[in-house]
């Protein structure tokens, strides 16, 4: 019986072909549920809301970002305007929630600090978010807005105010006149540093409260507009 050499299963100049190594299984996909899909498509059209607005953006965009069927964005949310309402319906929720839980101070000096630092903490950490609802809502539509939500807050401030003239001698029906004022200069002052992001937020904060804070400090019970005067001379 002829033996078996060393070298058998050697390859070319001797040497012992390696063995071709198995294939790797490639990975199963796992398969979301209904409520982890719809979340995911809510994280997508946020980003592209934010990025595009909603008319540059359609759900063809929406489906080949999560990598899904046009039927499947349809099946969640009825259309593009569903899933809009649904975005901004939850970045409304979460700037007045955070705005809300941020007034606990009983000096009104303090609120007004609270108030600003809660809109740009929102700004700086939830930018998509901020982008989406400073953006024109669709015509026609009935979703909430940036406005909305500001007007919310200035109701609160404005009862925060009445409370405040009144101690004072002022007309506390002027209060809503005053709250708007003071949260549409927060508010417009927060799109602004949206795109600059300088100086930091907690300086931005304190400006713009000095400029509230010390102009509420040395109110006139009853202005007049300068020009005004002028004319009756």
């Amino acid at each position: 019986m002829p033996e078996v050499s060393d070298d058998a299963g050697a390859g070319v100049g001797g040497r012992r072909a390696t063995p071709p190594a198995p294939k790797a299984k490639a990975p199963s996909r796992v398969r979301m549920s209904a409520a982890q899909r719809r979340e995911q498509l809510i994280a997508t059209g946020r980003q592209l809301f934010a990025e595009r607005g909603f008319d540059a953006t359609s759900i063809e965009e929406v489906a080949a970002r999560a990598k899904v069927s046009k039927p499947v964005v349809y099946e969640h949310f009825g259309g593009k305007e569903g899933l809009y309402a649904v975005v901004v319906d939850r970045e409304v929720r979460a700037l007045l929630d955070r705005i809300t839980t941020a007034l606990t101070a009983g000096h009104p000096r303090e609120l007004l600090e609270q108030a600003a630092l809660a809109l740009l903490g929102y700004i700086e950490e939830e930018t998509s978010g901020f982008r989406v609802l400073v953006r024109e809502s669709p015509l026609m539509s009935g979703t909430a807005n940036f406005s909305s939500v500001m007007n919310d807050v200035a109701h609160q401030v404005e009862h925060i105010l009445g409370a405040e003239f009144k101690s004072r001698g002022y007309d506390p029906k002027l209060a809503e006149l005053y709250s708007q004022a003071l949260v549409g200069m927060v508010a417009l002052t927060g799109r602004w540093w949206l795109e600059v992001r300088k100086p930091r937020k907690e300086t931005v904060a304190a400006h713009l409260v000095n400029l509230a804070w010390n102009g509420l400090s040395h109110l006139e019970a009853k202005p007049t507009l300068i020009t005004a005067r002028r004319s009756r001379r």
